[in-house]
């Protein structure tokens, strides 16, 4: 059965904005972009927090950071959560500690990347593969700060046309992804099980799952709605939407830095040039 959907509706946050500075260009890399994101972000970590750990290329200069700031004596009896494997890895060989939901199953703050964001600041997320536990750590988390590049602002959720990730047990894997093509048949949907490159074997993630990536032509509607119908199939586990979670998004682009947060019912939107910037950069 197909979600039911109607048109979308406008954006409910209001929005506070100062008008943007005329800031000097510069020329930065992508990764430069994700660098500067992940230090802004970790300007809001402070001692004696539970932190998660974010996964993926701009997460990870988060991670190195906040080690770095522990090794300079900057900050002090912090405790990471990490939402991968990976990120596990990377921060013991940092020296981080760590611990996990049993023992702090309350975050003060996580950091991560995303791989779109809308104007609400829904995100997707999973193209790496950490959806489930990143989703359990950030839903788990008081705030939430987001940090991408502007090529990861969308006009809607999937409006990037690449991956939507969905997280099914290995078990009949094929009639999950066909009953889950079927339910966005109306949004021009296509789908595939995630596969390493390398051997063509399935991809497997942390938690002994595969990938379902779906792929939309138009808008799905409304997310809430869309969630539901997804987390109703039998074998689902877990998708790639974020819906609601993130408290603040740091967007580094090519004119400065954008950080959006939600407070109340308003977005307020605060710019910064890099040369205004003082984080370690």
């Amino acid at each position: 059965m197909a979600v039911a959907h109607a048109t979308v509706e406008p954006p409910t946050l209001m929005v506070s904005s100062p008008a943007p500075p005329l800031c000097p260009s510069v020329n930065l890399t992508q990764d430069d972009l994700k660098k500067i994101a992940a230090y802004k972000a970790v300007e809001h970590v402070k001692s004696g927090m539970v932190v998660g750990l974010g996964t993926g290329s701009t997460a990870k200069h988060a991670v190195d950071r906040i080690a770095h700031l522990l090794q300079q004596g900057k900050l002090k009896d912090i405790v990471g959560i990490p939402t991968s494997t990976k990120t596990h890895e990377q921060a013991v060989s940092l020296g981080i500690p760590l611990s996990n939901l049993d023992s702090h199953p309350v975050v003060d703050l996580a950091i991560d990347g995303a791989d779109e964001v809308d104007p609400e600041l829904n995100l997707v997320k999973g193209r790496g593969g950490s959806l489930l536990r990143e989703k359990m750590i950030e839903s788990a988390s008081k705030k939430f700060i987001v940090i991408v590049d502007e090529s990861k602002l969308v006009n809607y959720v999937g409006g990037s046309r690449l991956a939507m990730p969905v997280e099914v047990i290995p078990f009949c894997w094929n009639h999950s992804l066909t009953r889950l093509v079927s339910l966005f048949a109306y949004a021009g949907c296509v789908g595939e099980l995630r596969k390493y490159a390398e051997n063509g074997e399935a991809f497997v993630t942390d938690n002994g799952n595969y990938i379902i990536d779906l792929y939309f032509e138009k808008d799905i509607g409304d997310l809430k709605e869309t969630s539901d119908a997804i987390l109703r199939l039998p074998g689902i586990v877990e998708h790639g939407m974020f819906i609601g979670l993130a408290t603040s998004v740091i967007v580094a682009g090519v004119d400065g830095v954008t950080v959006k947060s939600k407070v109340g019912n308003e977005l307020e939107v605060d710019y910064f040039c890099y040369n205004d910037l003082r984080n370690g950069f």
